[in-house]
């Protein structure tokens, strides 16, 4: 989409611990996907929370296979 970003969200990995950032989807609808770290290739769980438009959204990361 052209004129758009998406965030750059911090988060880290529930199975080796370290941290990347992952782009979060600007759509501004609550989501939950799995994206493999690309330290590990663990599956992790993201939900992505919109609190508000205009607001970053909120972002947790947990082990998918849980």
């Amino acid at each position: 989409m052209v004129g758009s970003s998406a965030p750059e969200i911090p988060v880290t990995c529930p199975y080796c611990g370290e941290g990347f950032a992952t782009l979060v989807d600007t759509g501004g609808a609550d989501a939950v996907y799995v994206e493999d770290c690309p330290v590990c290739c663990g599956p992790i769980e993201l939900a992505v929370h919109w609190p508000r438009a205009g607001e970053p959204p909120e972002v947790t990361a947990e082990r998918a296979d849980d």
